[in-house]
């Protein structure tokens, strides 16, 4: 048997490793209380075969100074019901973020709330091409791809010490939306090849290229894609429904950047007066031409596409996806070396109901690095490589990588911490006060209870029995 002594020191030692172990050892971390909000988009209309590019500005989003988490949307009819992308496909959305005039007014155009430029200031993210902006984005995957922040990460939103003066933040929404209920060509519809819309200029009048086959010009709002002879059917009101979870701003939230590159990037260095610079020429789509070597399998037949960026800061990343459309078959992230930083792999669905479409892409792999193993440097050059089937054609892809970085990685809280910690938001928890007043009175019993012991041995000379 040990003595009251070594079971004291053990005591000793075992608090002792208590109050150095992480906080992932110690304890059960106190989480953040996390907010959830479930939105409407504005409402739009469409009919077998028509096209929805709306632009809705001042949409509901979570306001103050805030970290956001998450960013979840699907498009549903009137009922709620989720709409498969086998009637409307979702080519793309995106969230922006912008400040605006307090003294502007939100006019309605179409269906779509506008804002004049002269009264809003766009709040770009920190990508290194300047027609990504978003905040959040994705397209026919969005079911199926995560999208939350992990802790103690966030977007940082509403600091009033960055909105300018007489101006407040607001958020903007694209929806780009094609129905392909009853069409001749559905692949067609959905890459927007200009054939299967009859279409020879863009939406303001311009002439195409001769080359340009397919893409975001050719199916912008209000164009109509090719209908089967004599197909009718109702036009139905649709929106999309988005979710957004967010903690409220606090010190212990580290914030993370937003970053997005594209594959079609064509980066060119300048030296001009104040020193070396980096030009970025983002195309955002691009063609596959189909596999010509008719011996091959289909599998065998892979167009790559790929180029070099150049990371404009330092940071370790925490977060990242792809975005890719029918045929991808992958986009990876990786090193001048060969080493692989982040692969995101797409999914494909194999049935008729929402989420689960054949041959639709409904969700993308994702990537959550442990906190600190993979940072990026400032002036490092990054390689985007994004890879499609080409035993079709395939017109108006793209191959967008999206990450979030973070300037710091947060220490390793102590058990000591975590009773600082609750006691500083124990105004905000009960279970936080009953946490400190029971570790206490734990602490105090043994205190006495060794004390006790102690004194006894010293009165009456009591010794163990040993065996």
């Amino acid at each position: 048997m040990r003595t009251w002594s070594q079971g004291w020191r053990i005591l000793v030692a075992i608090l002792l490793l208590g109050l150095s172990l992480p906080h992932s050892q110690a304890y059960l971390k106190n989480e953040k209380s996390i907010k959830s909000a479930v939105f409407l988009s504005p409402k739009f209309v469409m009919g077998p075969g028509s096209v929805e590019n709306k632009y809705y500005f001042d949409i509901d989003f979570p306001r103050g100074h805030v970290a956001l988490k998450s960013f979840d949307a699907e498009v549903v009819d009137e009922a709620g019901n989720p709409v498969p992308l086998l009637e409307t496909y979702l080519h793309h959305w995106f969230v922006m973020r912008y400040y605006a005039r307090k003294d502007s007014e939100v006019s309605e155009s179409d269906g779509s709330r506008i804002v004049h430029k002269s009264d809003y200031i766009t709040v770009r993210n920190a990508g290194v091409c300047h027609n990504l902006f978003q905040y959040f984005g994705l397209g026919s995957e969005t079911r199926g791809t995560k999208t939350h922040i992990p802790d103690p990460y966030g977007i940082e939103i509403g600091n009033p010490d960055e909105i300018p003066a007489g101006y407040e933040e607001g958020w903007m929404l694209n929806i780009h939306a094609i129905d392909t209920r009853g069409v001749e060509d559905r692949l067609g519809c959905t890459e927007c090849r200009c054939d299967v819309y009859n279409v020879t200029v863009d939406e303001y009048g311009n002439p195409l290229r001769p080359d340009y086959k397919g893409g975001l010009l050719c199916c912008y709002d209000h164009t109509q894609c090719q209908l089967k002879h004599g197909f009718e059917s109702a036009r139905r009101s649709l929106y999309m429904k988005y979710t957004v979870k967010w903690v409220d701003w606090d010190t212990s939230v580290v914030p993370v950047k937003i970053f997005e590159f594209d594959v079609t990037d064509t980066e060119k260095k300048i030296n001009n007066s104040t020193g070396l610079s980096i030009e970025h020429h983002c195309l955002v789509e691009y063609e596959v031409e189909p596999c010509k070597a008719t011996s091959m399998a289909d599998d065998a037949c892979s167009h790559t596409q790929r180029t070099s960026v150049t990371m404009p800061t330092d940071g370790y990343m925490i977060y990242g996806v792809a975005h890719q459309h029918s045929g991808g078959q992958g986009l990876a992230l990786y090193r001048e070396d060969g080493e692989v930083i982040c692969a995101s792999i797409p999914a494909y669905g194999n049935g008729t109901e929402a989420g689960n479409e054949a041959g639709y892409i409904v969700g993308m792999s994702t990537c959550y690095p442990e906190p600190g193993s993979i940072k990026l440097t400032a002036g490092e050059t990054l390689i985007v490589e994004s890879n499609y089937s080409s035993s079709l054609h395939h017109t108006g892809v793209m191959g967008l990588f999206y990450f979030l970085l973070a300037d710091r990685v947060p220490e390793p809280y102590s058990f000591f911490d975590v009773l600082t910690n609750n006691h500083r938001h124990m105004k905000h928890s009960a279970y936080s006060w009953a946490a400190v007043v029971l570790l206490g009175a734990v602490v105090v019993v043994v205190v006495a209870a060794v004390w006790y012991h102690r004194r006894k041995e010293n009165v009456y000379g009591y010794q163990p029995v040993r065996v």
